[in-house]
């Protein structure tokens, strides 16, 4: 289990706290937050199940490319959304090349 796992269950937890606060005392900004943390945690523990699949899937690879793999593994580990970003990126410039005619 990764860091990005636990720290994503905590926030997910402290989100429904806050937003079971918010809703108790009447405080909409407070169930707000609540919901957006929870929003935060769950992507943050999917994020971190992704990266322990990558794990399993560098183990398979051939010997040669592991070293490189699991490198890109613990940069996206310490920048994930630096990672995300990219590769949001890389996606919109190949949906763009897919379409040109």
């Amino acid at each position: 289990m990764t860091d990005q796992r636990i720290e994503g269950t905590a926030t997910e937890m402290g989100g429904k706290v806050q937003n079971g606060l918010g809703r108790l005392t009447g405080d909409s900004k407070l169930q707000f937050d609540g919901k957006l943390n929870e929003v935060k945690g769950k992507a943050t523990e999917a994020y971190g199940r992704v990266i322990d699949g990558l794990d399993g899937l560098v183990a398979k690879a051939p010997a040669q490319y592991q070293d490189t793999a699991r490198k890109g593994i613990d940069f996206a580990r310490r920048k994930p959304l630096l990672t995300t970003g990219i590769v949001a990126g890389l996606a919109v410039i190949l949906s763009g090349l897919g379409r040109r005619r």
